[in-house]
Parts: structure tokens; C-alpha cells; sequence
């Protein structure tokens, strides 16, 4: 240690002493009051660089490690991934979930090597504890270097305004909104830890708990045509969280609860009609974190498919599209789905299609299921009223009309088993209430093997 401190007394103010590290950690626990671990540990005239701890989470156990920048810029030494490390395997004993708070300019270079296997060891544990314990990220100040990869690999990933998530240097935290490593973003370190406080109360402590039951309000929201006021009306009043706003901006997914019991809602009317690579990616990784968790989730299908052009095809966009057919289809939690409005092809049988997926779909009464878009089923079926037409448009879209109010309406879609039965707004939370808790005792035995190969 350094000369200054000569006795325990100066090492006890030596680590107690105020910094962000400690003062975000506060912000996290219950009456800001945690149980430090490791205080005195020491990477050499220096402290670790990082206060690990646990305590209470609106009364549940949570552990929580925070880097502190004033110390060698939070860079990351041996004696720092130690206890992180620590950290790690108490949460996998014990099954609690983990908070990390990142301030770090990257590793400690004076000692390369033992900085590697660090880094190292670090993604292995984050790896391993995935899907078996909640892990959500705050980006508090600089998240650089292999410490970015560490923060990305949580469940969620909260960053704030000022702050910085890169691997390489980029132009900020805009691109971690809108590239999708980012679910939330906040304004400043408080209200980044109070939003991942709200995160952890929507989750089970563990893969093999429960979901959270609370008591709730009813919602005050009307129904509407946007996915923000669908969600916020099937959901408890003031329950919705969403996630990943600015990525992928014709979906929606957001955590929530209803009848006081968590729910992941994905909804596909946000903006936009077509699903581009983006929401196909945003969607799946949702659907996989829900599942992880055994989180019902509900889907509200209105889209008219997938973005398909010269472009999106030699960009491999069917490859983001088989993803998001993939993490339906692999999940077991339960799986509702409702068709709000369109529903065409390979878009229903992903997001809304028994065969491959849903427990339970409904459509609402003014709902259009078809195999195809009206107006190219109309193409092949009315090939020869079409080649005669005196305005060509204006006949397509009149025949894709009918088409659509004849032949792709809810009842032909009920009458043929594509949905289990045709529900109005207002009869839809009730009817998603009963159906969630009819399903609560769903078990699934899945082929023995190793893991999937999800297209990634």
C-alpha cells in the first residue's frame, strides 16, 4: 500500500471514502444501505478499483459490482476480476440476480497478460450465469475495450447520456440506441440505476422462480391503433417498461404485468407495416431473454410482413427472418398471440401461427389473416379481371378489398383453426388474464441435445 496509509483505521477511510462507485450503489439498494465485500483488497499501492456488495432490492437479495473511476481510471486489474468473479459464483450458489455498474476505461496495461485472462475469465462467467440468473448492465461513465463486450452480454444494458459504450471509439452513446446495445437510456447515473431497478422487479430472481405476482390497478388506457396505448391497456395501470425504443422502429417490446403478474409484450405496429433485420433481431432476442425466465409473452400482430427488396434479400435478411421464426418456436414459456389488425404469410406463421408457436391465438373482429397481401393474392387469383381493367390500380385495389372482407376475415381464419377465437379490445385483458393463468402449469420436454443452431 501506499505510505499515507500506515494503519487499519486510514485503509477503513481510505475505502470508505465518498465516490460515484459507492454513491450509484446507494441508489440501487434498499435505503442505500449494502454489505461491501472485499473492501481492502488492493492491486498494488492502489485499491481494486471496483466496490462489490450485496443487499436488498425493494426487499429482495441482489449483488451489484461498481467500478470507480478514480482509481487508475477503473481499469481493469487481476485484483478487480477477483472480485467480480466473487460476485459471480455467490450469485450462481445462491441463484440472485447481478447488477453491474461500468466506469472503466479499459484494462490495467501495466499487466497485459493477467488483463487477458481476467477479460477472460469474466465473459466465461457472464456467459455461464445467462438465462440462469437476471444480469443487467449500467453504464454509469466510459464502458471500453472487452469491458463493453462484458456490459453487453447482461440481460439488459442501461446506459446513460453522457456516457460511452465502445469497443473501438465511436461518436457515443447515440449508436448504442439506435444499433440496439442499448434497452434503455437515461439521463443521468440515477435515474440509469432506478431504471434498472425497475427492470429487476419485472424479473424472477432466477431461472426456476416464478414470475413476481403484485398487486395492481387496472389500466385507464384506451385501446387504440399504436402499440404504446395497446400495451399500456392490456397491461396493469403504470406497469410498462419499454425496451429498445430506438431500434428496430416498426416493433415494440416492453416488460410488464397483468393481472400483477410479469408479461413481455411485443407488438408489431409501432411505425412502420414492413419488419425490417432490425426488428427481427429485437424481437427474437426479447423472446429469448422471456423464455429464459419462463416470462409469458404476449404478441400483438398487425404488420404486413417483412421488408423484401434487392437489398434487404442480398443483405440476408431471411436469415435475420428464420431468427425470429427460431425464437418463437424454440420457447416454451407461454405464448399468446392476438392479431390486432394485418397478418400476412411468413410474418403470421412467426409471430402469430399455432403450428409453430402460439399456445393461444385471438383475433379481433376487423383482423385480416391471409397467406399473402391482398393485393398480390388478388394478382394470381383475378389474373383475368385484372387484364382487362380500364384503371388497373384502381380495380386491384378494389378486388384486394373484397378479397380481404371475403376470404382473409377472422371468422374464415376461426372456421379454419388459424385462431382459437374472435375477441373485441374490450373483452381482450380479461380474456388474456384467463388465458395466462389456465396456462400457468405448461410444461414442455424438448428433444434431447446439446443447444439449438439459431440463426445468428
Amino acid at each position: 500500500m501506499s505510505d499515507s496509509i500506515k494503519n487499519l483505521a486510514e485503509l477503513k477511510a481510505k475505502a470508505m471514502e465518498a465516490t460515484n462507485a459507492r454513491t450509484r450503489l446507494t441508489y440501487l439498494f434498499d435505503e442505500g444501505v449494502f454489505t461491501e465485500l472485499d473492501p481492502y483488497v488492493t492491486a498494488g499501492n492502489d485499491l481494486s478499483g471496483v466496490i462489490t456488495a450485496f443487499g436488498y432490492v425493494e426487499g429482495n437479495p441482489v449483488y451489484a459490482f461498481s467500478q470507480d473511476i478514480t482509481v487508475k481510471k477503473g481499469a481493469l486489474t487481476e485484483a478487480q476480476a477477483k472480485k467480480i468473479v466473487k460476485v459471480y459464483d455467490l450469485a450462481a450458489k445462491t441463484g440472485v440476480p447481478v447488477v453491474g455498474i461500468y466506469d472503466s476505461f479499459g484494462a490495467d496495461l501495466s499487466e497485459p497478460c493477467k488483463a487477458l485472462n481476467s477479460y477472460g475469465e469474466l465473459l466465461m462467467w457472464t456467459s455461464n450465469l445467462s438465462g440462469v440468473v437476471p444480469q443487467i448492465s449500467v453504464v454509469a461513465g466510459t464502458c471500453a475495450g472487452t469491458s463493453a463486450m462484458l456490459a453487453e452480454s447482461a440481460d439488459f444494458v442501461v446506459v446513460t447520456e453522457d456516457s460511452e459504450l465502445y469497443v473501438a471509439p465511436n461518436t457515443g452513446v447515440g449508436n448504442a440506441a439506435e444499433n440496439g446495445t442499448a434497452s434503455v437510456v437515461a439521463k443521468d447515473d440515477k435515474e440509469a440505476v432506478e431504471a434498472a431497478k425497475n427492470i429487476l422487479l419485472k424479473l424472477p430472481q432466477n431461472n426456476l422462480s416464478p414470475v413476481p405476482m403484485y398487486e395492481f390497478e387496472l389500466p385507464e388506457a384506451v385501446f387504440g391503433k399504436d402499440a404504446q396505448s395497446q400495451a399500456e391497456a392490456i397491461c396493469d395501470a403504470d406497469s410498462v417498461i419499454e425496451l429498445s425504443e430506438k431500434f428496430g422502429k416498426a416493433s415494440y417490446t416492453a416488460l410488464g404485468s397483468i393481472g400483477g403478474a410479469t408479461v413481455g409484450v411485443v407488438a408489431t405496429n409501432k411505425t412502420a407495416d414492413m419488419l425490417t433485420s432490425n426488428d427481427c433481431t429485437k424481437i427474437a432476442r426479447f423472446v429469448r431473454i422471456c423464455d429464459s425466465y419462463a416470462i409469458p409473452v404476449v404478441t400483438l400482430v398487425d404488420t404486413e410482413g417483412f421488408e423484401a427488396n434487392n437489398d434487404t434479400e442480398s443483405a440476408g435478411a431471411v436469415r435475420d427472418m428464420t431468427k425470429l421464426a427460431h425464437a418463437y418456436a424454440e420457447a416454451t414459456t407461454i405464448k399468446i398471440s392476438v392479431v390486432t389488425g394485418k397478418a400476412y404469410g411468413p410474418a403470421f406463421i412467426a409471430l402469430g401461427g399455432k403450428g409453430a408457436n402460439a399456445d393461444l391465438v385471438y383475433a379481433l373482429e376487423d383482423a385480416v389473416i391471409s397467406p399473402l397481401a391482398p393485393v398480390t393474392a388478388v394478382e394470381f387469383l383475378e389474373h383475368d379481371k385484372l387484364k382487362g381493367a380500364d384503371d388497373l390500380t384502381k380495380a386491384r385495389n378494389e378486388l384486394a378489398d373484397k378479397y380481404a372482407k371475403e376470404q382473409a376475415n377472422s371468422a374464415i381464419a376461426a372456421i379454419n383453426g388459424c385462431v382459437d377465437d374472435i375477441i373485441t379490445p374490450a373483452q381482450l385483458r380479461e380474456t388474456l388474464v384467463n388465458s395466462i393463468e389456465i396456462m400457468a402449469g405448461k410444461r414442455i420436454s424438448r428433444l434431447p441435445k446439446k443447444h439449438s443452431n439459431i440463426q445468428l
